[in-house]
């Protein structure tokens, strides 16, 4: 195909078409960004000559990371499984409280250790040269949702507060065609980063080192083909490859340069019947089958003896209209919802996808700034309207936060149902709703990225009378 101009780049950055931050650059490929590391920052480089320590994995951490210690020190063991005995070379010792450390031989496997799904970040490569952006693909993906599923647990009890038993359920494959059993082929959004050679590939893990690949087995197959691995590109920054649902597959290179918004290409994603307009460097979910995943858990989450349609119900961090319309398409064309989203051009694609909807409207807004404002100005029937109200949250991967959670609990809406891609946000959010009044009924978790740490969860929270 044709190469666009290069100016003409996406940038999957930001929940719901909102331009900055879930998932980063890093994470298009897969990557974690580097937990500490400043925005925009590049990571230290990983050590190559620390020293190798005889290592037993006690557990995982939040972040994908594997526990272990050393002479009472904690060591996060990249690339190992809870219950191993591995060697592992130390690669960052700027920590007082810890090290890092990347696993470089298994002296003792687990039943649950599996050649890794992408040969290019297989213990058997240099901790240096592995690809990132798989980083459970070496596990079977039974147990990958098991410790996925240990993390949100122990999250909500350290800071939630809450006891709860989690399953992490894997994708139905009849929303994901072509995803497959192990885990792959399911990306429809990758970016690839190029090296000051003009080679294209992935970061290696953990860093900003481009690393050379012959495959990008979680991306499906469309894009698989599409993935110029071979080719380079002197002067260009990222190389962006986008399937939507509803649009052809694209390549698009980026020579770093933002392009006016005015310009920005939009594209469509279907999920069921509906069809949603989406601005191409907008986000959406990855997973092929996540959307339609998510339109469903959120629709069962809603309890509907306490849902009323004619209450103001609010979608908030709403991007382009998804969750809300899958409340308008559950309960009908009489529902009234406010989706808000700080992105303007998210916001204008929001109104037109929610036009079957008369109650529906779209409102461009920053989410703690609106919520101060219907506090503030609210009438005696709004505040009504509200406290019956039904608010569905997909904030960014930082959650919520205390402005957001103590202004909803002054509304005091009669329940809440919280989207969230991280564990430990989501628990610190639920902790703080529930000393506001608040507890957890409901909670479902699904493995929208598989062979990553990542996973998303959907829970539901009703105000105590």
């Amino acid at each position: 195909m044709p190469r666009p101009p290069r100016s003409d780049r996406p940038n999957h950055a930001r929940r719901g078409g909102r331009p900055a931050r879930r998932p980063n650059a890093a994470e298009q490929a897969g990557a974690p960004a580097p937990k500490g590391s400043a925005r925009g920052r590049a990571p230290a480089p990983i050590r190559t000559d620390g020293p190798v320590l005889e290592l037993e994995v006690e557990r995982i951490a939040h972040g994908g990371i594997a526990v272990a210690h050393h002479e009472g020190r904690v060591v996060f063991v990249a690339d190992a499984i809870p219950g191993e005995r591995v060697r592992a070379r130390v690669s960052d010792t700027a920590h007082e409280r810890f090290w890092r450390a990347d696993t470089v031989e298994v002296l003792e496997a687990s039943a649950d250790r599996r050649e890794h799904v992408w040969a290019e970040a297989s213990v058997d490569r240099a901790p240096e040269r592995r690809a990132g952006g798989a980083e459970f693909g070496h596990i079977a993906d039974e147990r990958q949702r098991a410790l996925k599923a240990e993390v949100l647990r122990d999250a909500l009890s350290r800071f939630g507060g809450v006891e709860r038993d989690v399953v992490v359920q894997a994708v139905d494959p009849a929303l994901a065609p072509g995803a497959r059993a192990d885990g792959t082929g399911w990306r429809t959004r990758v970016r690839l980063h190029v090296a000051a050679d003009g080679a294209v590939g992935p970061y290696a893990a953990r860093s900003h080192t481009v690393v050379p690949v012959a495959s990008v087995p979680l991306a499906v197959d469309e894009l698989a083909a599409l993935a110029p691995l071979s080719e380079r590109f002197p002067g260009a920054v990222s190389i962006d490859l986008v399937a939507p649902s509803g649009a052809d597959p694209q390549l698009v290179v980026s020579d770093g340069e933002r392009m006016p918004r005015g310009e920005r290409p939009v594209t469509s994603e279907v999920v069921g019947d509906r069809r949603f307009t989406v601005d191409r460097d907008g986000f959406w979910q990855v997973h092929r089958g996540a959307a339609a995943t998510l339109t469903k858990a959120v629709q069962a989450a809603v309890d509907a003896d306490r849902f009323d349609p004619r209450a103001a119900n609010l979608d908030l961090y709403g991007g382009v209209g998804l969750l809300a319309a899958a409340i308008g398409d559950r309960f009908g064309d009489t529902v009234r919802i406010t989706s808000v989203e700080s992105d303007e051009r998210a916001t204008g694609h929001a109104g037109a996808n929610l036009a079957d909807w008369v109650g529906a409207r779209a409102l461009t807004a920053r989410v703690d700034r609106f919520l101060a404002e219907l506090e503030a100005d609210a009438s005696a029937g709004e505040r009504a309207r509200l406290r019956e109200a039904t608010v569905v949250l997909d904030p960014p991967r930082s959650g919520a936060g205390r402005d957001v959670v103590d202004r909803l609990a002054a509304l005091r809406p009669a329940q809440l149902v919280y989207v969230a891609c991280d564990p430990v946000a989501l628990a610190r959010d639920v902790g703080l709703l529930r000393r506001q009044g608040y507890e957890l009924e409901h909670l479902e978790a699904f493995d929208l990225f598989p062979n990553t740490h990542h996973v998303e969860a959907v829970a539901r929270l009703a105000a105590i009378v």
